[in-house]
């Protein structure tokens, strides 16, 4: 995800980093491209006594539109949710370890409850985006917990077994009552919510035969586009063209990033910077001193 500073309406015109114009640069070429052909035929074009017209573009632009509005409202409203799941998540880890802290026995080392919960956080994560766990996750667990958690189908809910399980040793002990543990056990009945809702987003895409028909449209609708133009607009096809296509094929484009927030595009959730800022909060709240560095969505900016 990429955070900017307020800039001048006319600089934010030729922004590129972080617009899908890079994406689909191509593909608007193809189009200017075409245009370019369209005008190169329009003598014999002429001749064959028939041509398109704008009208019925005028009509079928206006349907893409809606239902390309209908479809990214969809996949921003994944995005949204992926984005409170994760803040809810932030606010669960952190006050898990505050009221163990403030309920545990003074002198209590809750260690390791902090790094279950790190792992937790990365594993989550990198489980979203299928990526391999062991090497990270080996930074926070010891041998026996690693290979335990990455036997299971899900190696995030097998850390919040763990946690669990480090909480019922608490009351095992006497350290926790049963209300006090009951408590915590709420705030991994957070966590879990978290997980389970995120797996949700992660697993079940917008339906593939909407999304295809809405992207089969708006292509030929923007190939057949100039063949309307070139009529009325002969030279100023290709610009013109051009313009309409970027706007539809822009959307479509977004909307295809926006579907799946847990992915690694310009415009998906910054998994890396949430995950290291609970990292970060969890241990200064632990007093340790040896934090890792501070990860910013975006390299270009820093976050005030």
């Amino acid at each position: 995800m990429i955070l900017r500073p307020h800039e001048h309406w006319l600089t934010r015109i030729f922004v590129w980093h972080g617009s899908v114009l890079s994406k689909i640069f191509s593909r608007l070429l193809l189009n200017f491209l075409l245009s370019l052909v369209v005008i190169g035929l329009l003598p014999w074009y002429s001749t064959l006594g028939f041509k398109l017209t704008v009208a019925p573009f005028s009509i079928l632009g206006v349907a893409i539109a809606i239902f390309l509005g209908f479809r990214n409202n969809a996949c921003y409203a994944r995005y949204v949710e992926a984005r409170l799941l994760w803040g809810h998540l932030m606010i669960a880890s952190r006050s898990l370890l505050r009221e163990a802290k403030i309920m545990l026995p003074e002198g209590t080392d809750v260690s390791e409850l902090v790094r279950l919960q790190i792992a937790f956080a990365h594993s989550l994560r990198m489980q979203l985006r299928r990526l391999p766990q062991q090497d990270t996750l080996a930074h926070y667990l010891t041998p026996e917990q690693l290979q335990e958690v990455l036997a299971a189908q899900s190696p995030a809910n097998r850390i919040q077994l763990l946690m669990g399980n480090w909480l019922a040793q608490q009351r095992r002990n006497g350290a926790l009552s049963d209300i006090l543990f009951q408590s915590l056990s709420n705030r991994l009945n957070d966590m879990s919510g978290v997980l389970a809702g995120c797996e949700r987003i992660a697993n079940t895409p917008v339906p593939f035969a909407y999304s295809l028909i809405l992207h089969r449209t708006v292509y030929m609708f923007c190939i057949m586009l100039p063949f309307a133009l070139v009529g009325d607009l002969h030279y100023m096809t290709p610009f013109i063209s051009v313009l309409i296509s970027y706007t539809f094929i822009s959307l479509d484009t977004l909307a295809e990033e926006l579907e799946e927030p847990f992915g690694i595009e310009n415009n998906d959730l910054p998994l890396d910077a949430i995950s290291n800022a609970i990292e970060i909060d969890l241990l200064q709240m632990n007093d340790q001193r040896e934090l890792p560095a501070r990860i910013v969505p975006d390299k270009c900016y820093q976050l005030t």
